[in-house]
């Protein structure tokens, strides 16, 4: 098969692809409802093929989260190549091996009979496993697995934080007027969190993005700081905003997105401006004032260049706004126009807490669903971004959270079990306020349904400690 269709043509079936997938995200479709119609639109696509394009990744994505996996499970990730992988999706007479087909499974969310696996002489007992048994991404959070070596840590841990500020100082000592080097390193500092903001404890991260903006605000006198350093200062302030927010401190999180906002317009950097007043918009939003949400979401659309900032925009922003307020035509309209920019992005996602991607975006079309009273929309829309997402990540939780509201009125007692999940997987020291305010939602509209989980989860939540004590002090 693969010999028999060009370079050309296979660029081709990734762009048909993409629209299709667009189009299925837009219509509310699962995963393995946009595989199916990616097939059936493009017969020469294989099913294993099918199903990495219906989640709008490439081979290297793929690649690279079945490494995760590896190292998750305590393993050496092995020599997995795009290569070999280009081979299983288009030689019939190449397959995965029993370990790699798991692992496929596993990161695609997928049974083997979706993959196409199960027709394989090689791992035909694939068919038979339960689901259990693979897991299918489901790595119990907190359980050393199979060879994992006790007190071993990744690299991004909380030891690590205090390294790449401490490294800044250092470099700020030898040349305390400033230099391309300083900015440079100054760049690669709030790289560091923003791509690896959920893996720490908010209280945690908020004091080492704290402490690193004090020092580089030394350097901020009049004419002494060069416009890539005020850069990283207000992307600095933006993460402290953010952070601000997922403690419940809105005021403090609107104090430090609008100096955000303040470097972002100084520095004439459109995306970071445009990326602030959604957050604005956020923190507002989740007070209840959805007039001044409005009215940061627009300007932030606005100010949004072309393509994946702007999706995030009319996704992150505009769309759960409009949403609040009923506004059911404008809601939709944004959705398009957010879909549209995507789709119109030659990359198509990016990483990090700046970045955006299909799973957030389809998180926040299943909220606006919810808040629409469409629930069957939004309990489709929830179960994809979960699907797409990491357990025990917070985008996992937000998304389990917002399919258990979507299922509480006609299961409850599944309801309560998937905020139970998200509770026995994510510590308090780790669960986000917008996390907290799921679950108090979910409480509520679940006090009269009787259940032995519902009551769990009702006493769970009372006991769960807050972010911050009367005394200021974070549970972390």
């Amino acid at each position: 098969m693969a010999a028999s269709i060009t370079r050309l043509r296979r660029a081709a079936i990734v762009r048909e692809a993409a629209q299709v997938r667009m189009r299925c995200q837009r219509t509310g479709h699962t995963n393995e409802q946009a595989a199916a119609a990616i097939r059936e639109a493009l017969p020469e696509v294989t099913p294993l093929e099918a199903w990495r394009l219906a989640l709008g990744w490439s081979r290297a994505d793929t690649v690279t989260q079945i490494g995760k996996l590896y190292r998750a499970d305590g393993l050496v990730p092995p020599g997995l190549s795009e290569s070999m992988l280009c081979r299983w999706e288009h030689d019939p007479d190449e397959w995965p091996g029993r370990d790699y087909a798991v692992m496929l499974c596993r990161v695609y969310r997928a049974r083997p009979a979706q993959l196409g696996l199960h027709q394989v002489q090689r791992v035909r007992q694939l068919s038979t496993w339960t689901a259990e048994m693979i897991g299918y991404g489901r790595h119990d959070a907190g359980v050393a697995a199979p060879g994992r070596q006790e007190g071993a840590e990744q690299m991004t841990t909380d030891a690590g934080l205090p390294a790449v500020r401490e490294s800044l100082h250092l470099a700020l000592l030898t040349q305390p007027d400033g230099s391309p080097l300083v900015d440079e390193l100054a760049e690669a500092a709030a790289d560091h969190y923003a791509l690896n903001y959920s893996r720490h404890p908010v209280p945690v991260l908020f004091r080492e993005v704290h402490a690193t903006r004090a020092l580089l605000a030394e350097m901020l006198a009049p004419g002494g700081a060069s416009p890539d350093l005020q850069r990283q200062v207000g992307r600095l302030s933006a993460l402290l905003g953010n952070l601000a927010f997922h403690l419940e401190d809105h005021s403090g999180a609107r104090t430090h997105l609008g100096t955000a906002a303040a470097y972002a317009d100084r520095c004439g950097d459109a995306a970071l401006a445009a990326w602030t007043y959604g957050a604005l918009s956020m923190v507002t939003r989740s007070t209840g004032n959805l007039t001044a949400a409005l009215t940061y979401a627009e300007r932030g659309a606005a100010a949004a260049p072309r393509g994946l900032v702007r999706a995030q925009l009319h996704a992150w922003a505009l769309l759960p706004t409009l949403a609040q307020q009923g506004l059911d035509r404008e809601a939709t309209s944004a959705l398009e126009e957010g879909l549209t920019e995507l789709e119109a992005d030659p990359v198509g996602e990016a990483p990090g807490r700046f970045g955006f991607d299909a799973a957030e975006l389809t998180l926040h079309q299943a909220e606006a669903h919810l808040a629409l009273g469409r629930t069957a929309q939004a309990r489709s829309r929830a179960e994809s971004s979960a699907a797409t997402s990491t357990t025990g990540t917070p985008g996992w939780a937000a998304a389990t959270l917002v399919l258990a509201q979507a299922e509480a009125s006609a299961q409850p007692s599944d309801a309560a079990q998937r905020a139970l999940d998200v509770l026995d997987r994510i510590p308090p020291s780790r669960l986000r306020s917008t996390a907290r305010t799921r679950l108090k939602r979910l409480d509520s509209m679940l006090a009269d349904r009787p259940a032995e989980s519902v009551s769990d989860l009702h006493e769970r939540l009372n006991a769960l400690p807050p972010p911050v004590n009367a005394h200021g002090a974070a549970s972390a």
